[in-house]
């Protein structure tokens, strides 16, 4: 396993990594000596500044985080862990692969060569519209995401842009809305508050009636739960005529990053879960060869 891009979502995925049963840290890599690249070096992780290539070049490592930015991964990234036979877990908005929402999708991609985790809103988002739409269908769903500024460092303010069109999108693809639309708000709030989501859905079929949505929400939120432990409902389904209102909130593991930088810990986690679903696949697969 390797991690590329040594920031913070970089080292808390590295911290993840740690603890997991099915995947082990290889290498992290990134293009300059950082705090990132040392921190993994004293955890005792070969690390190298040659970014992608350094990775490619490592026969042993199977899958690869990209935690750097979209224009990287689409130029640079992506192609060359394609080249080496390695299977990326991109976290840019990028998606050269298809969008992966694990707790919604994921048993359909396990064999991609590229799966896309979307955007930390639309890993905390996603799931909520699809738990509506499934039982109610979907014309519309529009998703605020306010993280506390403290927790968008570079990489995630450079791919703000990306952000809007990428989580736009897969509320469309996973979520099932016939349109969708995302907005971010980064919350300068001192002390920071925790990643807050609200999800407006316009629902075809208001006659469902909240109860059945309710239900297929909580169903959700079970699921989610299982790889997103501070994953919660701050506001439980609100139903006007054919709108339905859910706010939810996600607070951070605190592996790396603080507890309230929940957005980071959201796609983090649902990158590791995915890597982990691909891992365990590989293994069965080898011990049945």
């Amino acid at each position: 396993m390797a991690v590329i891009g040594p920031g913070n979502i970089g080292s808390d995925l590295m911290y993840k990594i740690f603890r997991s049963k099915y995947l082990e840290m290889g290498m992290m890599a990134g293009i300059v000596e950082s705090e990132g690249i040392r921190r993994a070096a004293d955890h005792g992780v070969a690390v190298s500044t040659e970014g992608v290539k350094a990775v490619a070049e490592q026969k042993d490592i199977e899958i690869a985080f990209d935690a750097t930015s979209a224009a990287a991964h689409l130029k640079v990234n992506g192609p060359t862990l394609k080249a080496a036979g390695i299977k990326a877990v991109d976290l840019t908005p990028a998606a050269i692969g298809p969008y992966c929402v694990p707790c919604v999708n994921l048993a359909q991609l396990q064999e991609e060569d590229n799966i896309n985790m979307v955007t930390c809103g639309g890993q905390a988002t996603i799931p909520i519209v699809y738990a509506i739409s499934r039982v109610a269908g979907a014309a519309y769903g529009e998703i605020v995401a306010c993280i506390s500024s403290k927790s968008a460092g570079p990489g995630t303010r450079a791919n703000m842009d990306e952000f809007t069109e990428t989580t736009s999108k897969a509320i469309e693809v996973i979520g099932g809305a016939d349109k969708g639309k995302a907005i971010i708000i980064l919350n300068p709030a001192d002390p920071p508050l925790m990643m807050t989501n609200t999800i407006v859905v316009r629902v075809k079929d208001p006659s469902v009636g909240i109860e059945k949505i309710t239900e297929s929400v909580n169903e959700m939120i079970a699921d989610l739960t299982g790889y997103v432990p501070g994953y919660r409902l701050r506001v439980p389904p609100m139903m006007d005529g054919d709108k339905v209102t859910v706010i939810v909130e996600v607070e951070g593991q605190g592996d790396f990053l603080p507890e309230y930088s929940g957005n980071l810990d959201i796609i983090n986690s649902a990158a590791v879960a995915a890597a982990e679903r691909i891992a365990e696949r590989m293994l069965k697969e080898r011990e049945g060869a």
